[in-house]
């Protein structure tokens, strides 16, 4: 595969050296008196970690600890859905992600990532899928729950767990598998950790897998060399990007590639949180390159692509949350090459972004009595 240009951003110029071979600055974060839109508070959550829309409109969140929960919209009424499997609750670890099935309205089929405990103090994310029965009333339960992938192995520690989802225009299972905070997996295909992984939609390994001659795990391995996808999502053209939490100075947003490697811990344009360098990409360009790095890091959590008619200057546009740097960001493309193209200041740390049916954006902050925003335009 060809190698791929990259482009770094920088919030300021006094966080360090900038490591990449095309730096540009990133816009200064928008104030709340500037932002082209209005943050309304619609609901509150603990520890809110992903968010879905149903077709009718309403609204599925994970919280952390352990609890799904179904948002009316139209009546604010909050409704916990049972059958919710165990979580391994603590650190990064608990409760993750939730996406539909392409054809839920037909089936009823949701997906739901978490961390699972294991034996001798390990730990590690899994994937399961279930059928979604609401009630009348806006309660509900999951049913026939079936766990259909998991990390292996299972590990110490409690974090780096990714175990983002999405589904690709080919139908299939995406699933982001970080590295567990143990660096070198993410170069071993004896396990799944430290990559993105495609599936069927019953957990199956799709026979046109890159490495799917391999067997075992490695069949179900799309790329590989990650540290901490924390947002997966497709563009309008069907091309997968991931988000990836670095070490210091190394936030990325990548464009994935069928078998490629990414380079985790051989490469990084950041450096370890010990001070123990690591050398740039742009040292070994057998591994893929992301198209866009901070130094200062971002801290990004979610990704979504805008399709909306609400903000049409944003169709196109990717946005991503930021934990640390409590904002909003949003990214502009080119064909294959991106950028940072705004940075709004939220003033919270922000968990996970959406589109809502109505084209208008929507944001969960992190932590405890966590806030969900819609945003709109300002009249």
């Amino acid at each position: 595969m060809g190698l791929l240009p990259i482009l770094a951003t920088t919030a300021c110029s006094a966080a360090g050296p900038d490591t990449t071979a095309a730096a540009q600055t990133a816009p200064a974060a928008t104030s709340a008196d500037q932002r082209p839109f209005t943050a309304t508070e619609v609901s509150r959550f603990d520890q809110p970690w992903a968010m879905t829309f149903l077709p009718d409109g309403s609204l599925l969140v994970t919280e952390k600890r352990g609890k799904l929960q179904h948002l009316d919209l139209a009546s604010g009424q909050k409704h916990e859905i049972t059958g919710v499997p165990k979580v391994a609750y603590g650190g990064q670890g608990g409760f993750g992600d939730v996406v539909l099935h392409p054809d839920f309205a037909r089936n009823n089929v949701v997906y739901v990532s978490y961390a699972e405990e294991g034996t001798l103090d390990t730990r590690g994310a899994a994937v399961a899928r279930a059928t979604l029965a609401l009630n009348a009333d806006g309660s509900g339960a999951l049913k026939d729950l079936k766990v259909i992938w998991r990390q292996t192995p299972k590990v110490s520690g409690q974090g780096h767990y990714g175990h983002r989802l999405a589904f690709g225009p080919d139908g299939k299972l995406w699933i982001s598998s970080s590295e567990r905070q143990k660096f070198d997996p993410a170069q071993d295909m004896s396990g799944n950790l430290g990559k993105i992984i495609r599936l069927n939609d019953d957990g199956s390994v799709p026979a046109d897998n890159p490495f799917a001659s391999q067997g075992g795990v490695a069949a179900q391995v799309w790329s590989l060399g990650h540290r901490n996808v924390l947002g997966i999502a497709f563009d309008a053209n069907g091309k997968l990007w991931a988000q990836e939490m670095g070490p210091a100075g190394g936030d990325e947003l990548n464009l994935i590639q069928r078998g490629a490697n990414y380079g985790y811990p051989i490469v990084s344009n950041g450096d370890h949180y010990d001070g123990r360098p690591i050398p740039d990409h742009d040292t070994r360009p057998e591994f893929a390159a992301p198209k866009v790095t901070w130094n200062p890091v971002i801290s990004p959590a979610g990704l979504m692509f805008y399709s909306g008619s609400l903000f049409p200057q944003w169709k196109g546009s990717a946005f991503i949350g930021g934990l640390s740097s409590t904002s909003l960001v949003r990214v502009a493309f080119d064909g294959e090459n991106a950028r940072e193209a705004e940075r709004f200041n939220m003033g919270e740390r922000i968990r996970e972004v959406e589109q809502g049916p109505d084209g208008a954006l929507w944001l969960l902050e992190d932590g405890s009595k966590a806030r969900l925003l819609k945003l709109t335009p300002k009249a």
